[in-house]
């Protein structure tokens, strides 16, 4: 028994030398750089937003209205004179806070629930993956625009929307690798030792699925923000004059001559979802062993 424990020590210190490796991997895999790259460019923008953006987002000038790009206003002006680039960098702020949190929300929930499930098995487990599976059954767009109608239209619950919609996702994923982890021989051992459930899920289960769990997440990323921005469109997300991307792309729809109002934050949704799916196929690159050299 003692040795099957120091075995898996052992296993701990090879997996943190694996992970090592695999950054250096990602550091070095050109698709999932490019992507991190953008990324980090957007998360400055917001982050700077104060000082990056030209304009106060909500200032409105009626004399500079529907101004195409100009050295005064690089990506031109609305229908009541804000300027498009500010609005795009605060914009990425809200924009990436949905993605962000949702995204937490969703692995934390639906970890946790995936955990118990595969590990409890039964009739428990049966229970928890016929309401996921319910959740599934629903388009992900359909089944946020369900919630978002119950709670009401506002950010907080858009992130509450698309954080419920991918618990079934990562509760599923989790519940996988832990219907066959829970047999191997080191949580066999730490059961006997009289580790209880909790201790072996969080100590020994968890972190051998994490990595799986990591790619779910950076794969899921773009998702999220697009239906974000669809959310946005139909305006169930953030309320005005808070600006969002897919706010700025619906009000585009009112003024076709004008085609910097949609063509800009356009630009914006769609090289933030490349670069999303850019890092996240660069992280299920690097983790995938099937892959490896």
């Amino acid at each position: 028994m003692i040795d099957t424990v120091a075995t898996h020590h052992a296993g701990r210190e090879r997996s943190e030398n694996r992970y090592l490796v695999m950054l250096r991997k990602l550091l070095r895999h050109k698709i999932g750089m490019t992507g991190l790259v953008i990324i980090l460019v957007i998360i400055v923008c917001a982050a700077l937003a104060p000082v990056l953006a030209p304009y106060d987002p909500a200032e409105i000038d009626y004399e500079s209205m529907m101004t195409p790009p100009s050295w005064a206003h690089l990506l031109g002006t609305d229908e009541i004179g804000r300027d498009i680039l500010s609005r795009l960098i605060y914009g990425a702020q809200v924009s990436l806070k949905v993605v962000f949190v949702s995204i937490f929300l969703s692995l934390v929930i639906g970890g946790a629930i995936g955990l118990v499930s595969g590990y409890a098995g039964g009739r428990t487990d049966n229970i928890i993956m016929r309401f996921m599976d319910a959740l599934l059954a629903f388009p992900m767009l359909i089944l946020a625009l369900g919630i978002i109608a119950v709670l009401g239209p506002n950010l907080m619950n858009a992130i509450l929307a698309l954080a419920i919609v991918n618990v079934p996702g990562f509760a599923r994923l989790v519940r996988g690798q832990t219907l066959s982890i829970r047999e191997l021989d080191f949580v066999q051992a730490a059961r006997s030792i009289g580790a209880s459930d909790i201790r072996v899920m969080a100590r020994h289960v968890w972190p051998s699925v994490a990595g799986n769990v990591i790619v779910y997440a950076s794969l899921r990323a773009s998702a999220v923000l697009i239906v974000e921005s669809s959310l946005a469109f139909l305006g169930l997300g953030a309320e005005p004059p808070t600006p969002t991307w897919g706010q700025m792309l619906a009000t585009s729809m009112e003024y076709w001559s004008a085609w910097w109002l949609s063509v800009f934050p356009g630009l914006a949704i769609f090289l933030a979802a490349l670069a999303l799916n850019f890092f996240g196929d660069g992280v299920r690159d690097v983790m995938d062993v099937r892959l490896s050299d």
